[in-house]
């Protein structure tokens, strides 16, 4: 079992920059893929960013060069530094751990951000 807590959503003016946190705890190793999604409303949910276990990150084309994703280990916590922010960059970021085997993925409730024009 995995829990997973966002935080460090906001509200920026376009152009600001913020960094979302996601604190997991339980049995954080045998996450293979750790990954940050959004929703705005009338939109499907989307992938922002994803690393594995192994360190490899892969990020959606509207967050390349702007998006960074990492993680500390010592603390259990993924990151997403968000720079340029735009106003299409609004919407609930949520993060989440993937196991592989058996397949299970562990969800947080989100964070909100709000980026202003």
């Amino acid at each position: 079992q995995v829990w997973v807590a966002e935080s460090g959503g906001g509200l920026v003016q376009a152009g600001g920059s913020l960094r979302l946190s996601c604190v997991a705890s339980g049995d954080v190793s045998s996450v293979n893929v750790w990954a940050w999604y959004r929703q705005s409303p009338g939109k499907e949910r989307e992938m922002v960013a994803t690393l594995t276990s192994s360190g490899k990150a892969n990020y959606a084309e509207s967050a390349k060069g702007r998006f960074t994703i990492s993680r500390d280990s010592a603390t259990s916590t993924l990151y997403l530094q968000m720079n340029a922010l735009e106003v299409e960059d609004t919407a609930l970021y949520r993060c989440n751990g993937a196991l592989l085997t058996p397949r299970h993925t562990y969800w947080g409730d989100g964070t909100q951000v709000t980026v202003s024009s």
